[in-house]
C-alpha cells in the first residue's frame, strides 16, 4: 500500500448548495444535507490509512467540521470551482513534498475507509494515476495522483473519460478502481433514488437525514 498520501476535499459554500435537488428539498434542507454528507466523507477519510486530510473551503460550517475531524483547512482558490480548489491543494502538497493526493468531493457519503484503502492498494509506482468513476460512469468521484501534481485535473459531469485521456497524454497508464460507496454521489433526484436504494448507503448520516426529509413529504 502506498504511504504518505493526503486526501484533498474541495467544499463549496453551503449557501445555495445542491440546487439540482430543488425539486426534492428546500434550500435549508439542502444546506443541512451538504454538511451531513461532508461529515460522512470526513469520518471515512480520517479512518483510512492516509497521512492527512486537507479541506479547501471558505464555508464556516465546513471549516468547523474539518477542525472537528482534525483536517487541515486551506482557502487557496476556494471559489475557483471544483477544479480550481483541487489544483490549489495539489500545488500546496507538491510544494511540501507530499507523496500523493487522493481527491474526492464532499458529496459521496457512502465512501468507506476500506474503499480508500483498496484504492491505495491498487495504485502503481509513481508517477501514477488511479480513478474511481461515479455510478453513472461519467463523473470522477476519486482520483489518486502520485505525485500530487502529476497532471492537471478538470472536473465536471462528464470528466471520467477526459481524465483517462489526459492521463495517457501525460504518460500515465490509468488504473480504474471500483468502489460502490465512492461511486454514489448526490447531485440530482436520480442520484438520490439510487443512493436510497443502495445497501452500502444505509447507516450513513446522509441516508438517515434523507429518510427523514422524504418521509416528511409523503
Amino acid at each position: 500500500m502506498i504511504e504518505g498520501v493526503w486526501a484533498a476535499v474541495p467544499v463549496k459554500e453551503f449557501a445555495g448548495a445542491k440546487q439540482r435537488l430543488a425539486s426534492l428539498l428546500t434550500p435549508a434542507q439542502r444546506q443541512v444535507l451538504a454538511a451531513v454528507m461532508l461529515e460522512d466523507v470526513l469520518a471515512a477519510l480520517v479512518a483510512a490509512p492516509l497521512a492527512g486530510v486537507m479541506v479547501n473551503t471558505l464555508d464556516p460550517m465546513a471549516q468547523a467540521l474539518a477542525r472537528r475531524y482534525g483536517a487541515r483547512i486551506v482557502t487557496d482558490d476556494a471559489r475557483g470551482g471544483h477544479s480550481g480548489a483541487v489544483a490549489a491543494m495539489a500545488a500546496i502538497m507538491a510544494a511540501e513534498g507530499v507523496t500523493g493526493m487522493l481527491t474526492c468531493p464532499g458529496d459521496i457519503p457512502a465512501i468507506t475507509a476500506a474503499e480508500v484503502a483498496a484504492v491505495l492498494d491498487a495504485h502503481g509506482a509513481a508517477p501514477a494515476f488511479t480513478i474511481v468513476a461515479a455510478h453513472d460512469a461519467r463523473g470522477s468521484n476519486a482520483i489518486l495522483l502520485t505525485p500530487p501534481d502529476a497532471m492537471a485535473l478538470r472536473f465536471g459531469d462528464d470528466s471520467f473519460l477526459p481524465h483517462l485521456d489526459a492521463a495517457r497524454v501525460h504518460g500515465l497508464t490509468p488504473c480504474i478502481g471500483r468502489a460502490d460507496g465512492i461511486a454514489l454521489d448526490l447531485d440530482n433526484p436520480e442520484d438520490v433514488r439510487a443512493f436510497m436504494a443502495a445497501p452500502q448507503a444505509r447507516g450513513t448520516r446522509a441516508w438517515g437525514l434523507l429518510t427523514e426529509f422524504l418521509d416528511a413529504m409523503r
